[in-house]
């Protein structure tokens, strides 16, 4: 099957979760005998762009994402033209480059680009985060989960004083992204990569038609992660492993405050990531019990994972599907999360009775902490299978692709073979 990937994401030296996923799904799609090609941007250089994100296949750069003088933040209104006009330029290039492709599956910040896409073209979307209803994709204000659905009150996001006229204006933005979002999902086939993204959609869109809809959480490159915890010397006594990106949302702040003076002595916190946050909380938190990495590549943060006593992940945004938390289950590492969005539903993923810890509070979670770090670290041989590995999910994303389309039947003939073999 010949696939084409596309993301807003890609390239980039410093790659997010969302980015990650698209190139482990590309690689394994590759290794499994597929034909896929990345298309992206073109406004971050055009050579080399498959080393730099770790590609084995070809970079196709597509479009760029100059911005052409929008002034949001000046104005203090979300623009109703701004996001259709983005949508619009990534569907021309996928119009452009689809040609000889089977498939199109495009992972990004814009669920409306499916509209601008031509008919015709078998056209497959994945939603990662809460971006299908919310303008800034995460649902967080002033420090705390956002489940105001009234469009006008989005306005809040931009600016402090919204007056009448913002409000409508910034309402007349969100009641045509949802709309338009929702006739993107009835077109077209899409991915949630939890049960809790489609759940929030439709509390925003009630009427929606998701009836081409699939709920297939995210994946991970499970060989490669079961060789970094083969090669992993024994777990680290005390040694606790945060990782992400340092900024409000991902609780970093507030579990470093929560956490001081209450952990065990032999505690060690060990943050690989950066952000806006980092320089003030390495101000006031930084030193032998708390250690700032900074970023980290991906096999140092494995390697660091994979020794770990403990892997923390305090986000309190609501987390769509946490690769942290499937990578510290596939590695046999014990994880405490907060019980938000849909990390509840990668428990299925544990490896051995109580490896995944949740909390309702970050006073909980401090809590289950040092209650873990109290016990000795708990060393488990590598699974010989991982539930959310890629090769695991591929079955149901590769029907998702055939269905409605004539390699539905040819599908079916390779499955009715291998399992045959």
């Amino acid at each position: 099957m010949r696939i084409l990937m596309v993301s807003e994401d890609l390239p980039g030296e410093q790659i997010g979760g969302l980015g990650k996923h698209v190139v482990t799904l590309a690689n394994r799609l590759l290794a499994e005998g597929h034909d896929v090609e990345i298309l992206g941007r073109n406004d971050r250089g055009t050579v080399g762009c498959a080393e730099q994100i770790g590609f084995k296949g070809v970079f196709r750069p597509g479009f760029d994402q100059a911005r052409p003088g929008w002034k949001e933040l000046q104005m203090g209104v979300f623009n109703p033209l701004k996001r259709p006009y983005f949508a619009r330029k990534i569907g021309a290039a996928i119009n452009e480059h689809a040609p000889g492709f089977d498939v199109v599956h495009y992972h990004g910040h814009l669920p409306m680009v499916g509209l601008h896409v031509e008919e015709g073209i078998n056209y497959v979307q994945t939603r990662h985060d809460q971006g299908s209803e919310c303008l800034t994709h995460l649902r967080f204000r002033d420090g705390a989960v956002c489940d105001n659905l009234v469009p006008g009150d989005c306005s809040a996001c931009i600016t402090r004083s919204a007056g009448p006229m913002r409000k409508r204006v910034t309402a007349i933005a969100v009641n045509g992204y949802r709309e338009q979002t929702a006739r993107a999902f009835a077109r077209h086939k899409t991915v949630f990569v939890s049960d809790f993204l489609r759940r929030q959609f439709l509390r925003a869109v009630p009427d929606a038609d998701l009836s081409r809809c699939r709920v297939i959480h995210n994946f991970v490159d499970y060989p490669r992660l079961r060789a970094a915890a083969e090669a992993a010397p024994d777990p680290v006594m005390g040694e606790v492993v945060l990782v992400g990106r340092v900024d409000k949302g991902k609780g970093f702040a507030e579990f470093l405050d929560a956490a001081s003076g209450r952990l065990p002595p032999h505690a060690r916190l060990l943050i690989a990531g950066d952000g806006p946050q980092r320089a003030e909380l390495e101000a006031r938190h930084g030193g032998a019990g708390v250690r700032f990495l900074g970023w980290q590549d991906y096999p140092s943060t494995l390697a660091l994972s994979a020794r770990a006593h403990l892997c923390v992940v305090p986000s309190l945004c609501e987390e769509a599907c946490s690769t942290t938390v499937l990578e510290a289950l596939a590695l046999g590492r014990q994880c405490v999360a907060m019980a938000r969005g849909g990390t509840p539903e990668l428990a299925r993923y544990q490896l051995y009775e109580g490896q995944l810890a949740l909390a309702e509070s970050m006073d909980e979670l401090v809590g289950l902490v040092a209650a873990r770090l109290a016990e000795p670290p708990r060393r488990v041989a590598p699974a010989p299978q991982f539930g959310a590995d890629a090769g695991r999910l591929l079955p149901r994303l590769l029907e998702l692709y055939a269905e409605h389309t004539n390699l539905f039947d040819r599908y079916l003939h390779l499955e009715q073979r291998r399992h045959a073999g």
